[in-house]
């Protein structure tokens, strides 16, 4: 009873700086987006791809989530963004608490974005509601075909899924389709994009996803649900 009695605390804590969070958000008009995905899956080349086709009609501020090293937050601010670094100490995943403290050091009345990076960890972020609106999976092919079925609460929770790395495709037995058809099992809703940093185009379709979300803020934004599902 002791340990349920724990768990359910740390829950109950994060879900209210959580909901903190969002309302600090919401009451600015900005979107934030926590991008998971595994260590090396292309996430912050992801960013730094995308925030140059964003700007200047959207204006982003990062988060960037690590265990050790501003390396990321200095390849993100070399874009001319603000950013801050989240150093966990070793945790496998960001809090809200965490991400509270991050916020309150980003010039928000200047942004209407915000992008989360997670630590690299395909399991323990996804357990945890950092007061975001939407989320963003990142698999690399690198990481093969079968990540969906071995993770399957990183790709049920999404609201966008990117297969990145394509350039490496055919240096790997990733099938895409194979890929999808796992992910559309797991999540039938969430839009699928295939990217590559050789091609700067294929990030195209992102970068009109990350639109779309602003456009949406001007009615309800829906929080992040646990369960996947949205209210």
């Amino acid at each position: 009873m002791k340990i349920e009695v724990l768990r359910k605390s740390l829950f109950e804590r994060n879900l209210q700086a959580a909901e903190q969070n969002r309302r600090l958000l919401d009451d600015r008009g900005i979107t934030a987006v926590n991008v998971l995905g595994g260590a090396g899956s292309g996430k912050t080349t992801l960013l730094e791809m995308l925030i140059p086709l964003l700007r200047p009609a959207i204006s982003v501020g990062v988060l960037e989530g690590d265990l050790a090293t501003t390396r990321d937050a200095e390849r993100i601010a070399a874009l001319g963004v603000p950013v801050v670094q989240l150093l966990t100490d070793g945790g496998c995943h960001l809090t809200a608490t965490l991400v509270e403290q991050g916020l309150h050091r980003l010039p928000l009345d200047d942004l209407n974005c915000v992008i989360i990076e997670n630590v690299g960890n395909p399991i323990c972020p996804t357990n945890f509601d950092l007061g975001e609106h939407h989320r963003l999976t990142v698999l690399s092919v690198a990481e093969g075909d079968d990540k969906p079925t071995k993770y399957p609460h990183l790709f049920q929770v999404a609201d966008a899924v990117v297969i990145s790395k394509m350039d490496l495709l055919d240096r790997t037995n990733f099938d895409v389709s194979r890929a999808s058809a796992f992910i559309r099992a797991l999540n039938r809703a969430a839009p699928i994009f295939c990217t590559t940093c050789r091609e700067p185009a294929s990030m195209h379709p992102v970068a009109d996803w990350f639109r779309s979300l602003q456009s949406s803020l001007a009615g309800a934004t829906a929080p992040w649900c646990p369960s996947g599902e949205h209210a």
